[in-house]
């Protein structure tokens, strides 16, 4: 597609995420997508346990042990976070693609043309997040656009449209990385010196190149089933060429040492 005009993505706010499901309610009905089953996973109050070709926003509830009230064993908190595809800057996903189905927009955002995917699943194994799948029904592979038909007739995703609490910004990336950075420096200031950006450029995640979302979090990355160090599999590509190269020449030189010493027999004396 044509040269971005300015460069677009969600800045997630863990630290003020209330858990009220508006953000995903708001994505299944923009995006007409259907629903994944009225069953308890057990989870807290999870009930989409976590991204697929029919959920594009997951509302994840991280419960953990607290000592909110003195020696109460059974004190507990909630880590709230609402995830997203990142429209990787290096997406592993429009790198594995063999057919154009995944393109660039001219927002810079990650987009899965349906009419051009043939359910392959290439895609799948090239996200480092696990994000991107294929439906039941048709095979073929689907995930968040960033709302690109809202995008087109400048109007934000439904999902930050439906946040209460602005856990959920979208806008021009420059811009949420400021307003990111400053809400870090407003709650180290406040004593959550915990708190930190996840993905927010290449410098905070090479291995990516950086995300299109990225998001405030105040634990390590794993509680909220992030990876800690993502890395698209392209990325590894010529490293693993060159190993693979230098296995083979050590194995023809092994074999080459072999045919030499078995045209050239010792010399046993006779008695």
């Amino acid at each position: 597609m044509s040269t971005p005009v300015a460069r677009k993505g969600f800045f997630t706010d863990t630290t003020v995420c209330i858990g009220c499901k508006a953000c995903e309610v708001a994505c299944k009905q923009w995006n007409q997508l259907p629903d994944d089953g009225m069953f308890m996973t057990g989870m807290s109050y999870d009930n989409t346990v976590d991204l697929g070709a029919s959920t594009w926003r997951h509302v994840a509830f991280v419960e953990k042990p607290a000592a909110l009230r003195g020696d109460d064993d059974a004190a507990f908190s909630w880590l709230m976070m609402s995830d997203v595809c990142k429209h990787c800057q290096r997406a592993g996903c429009l790198e594995n693609c063999p057919t154009g189905a995944i393109v660039r927009t001219e927002f810079d955002t990650v987009y899965v043309q349906p009419d051009v995917c043939n359910g392959c699943g290439y895609c799948i194994a090239g996200c480092p997040f696990g994000v991107i799948d294929r439906r039941a029904d048709d095979g073929r592979a689907w995930k968040c656009t960033l709302c690109y038909d809202r995008l087109k007739d400048d109007l934000t995703p439904a999902c930050a449209k439906a946040c209460p609490t602005e856990s959920i910004v979208y806008g021009d990336l420059e811009e949420l990385r400021v307003r990111a950075e400053q809400r870090v420096q407003h709650l180290h200031g406040r004593g959550v010196t915990e708190a930190y950006l996840y993905g927010v450029d290449e410098a905070n995640q090479p291995g990516t190149e950086g995300l299109n979302a990225f998001f405030l979090l105040v634990d390590e990355p794993e509680i909220y089933n992030l990876p800690p160090d993502p890395v698209v599999p392209t990325k590894k590509a010529g490293e693993a060429w060159r190993s693979a190269a230098a296995a083979a020449g050590a194995l023809v030189a092994l074999a080459f040492a072999a045919v030499v010493r078995s045209g050239h027999p010792s010399k046993v004396k006779p008695r």
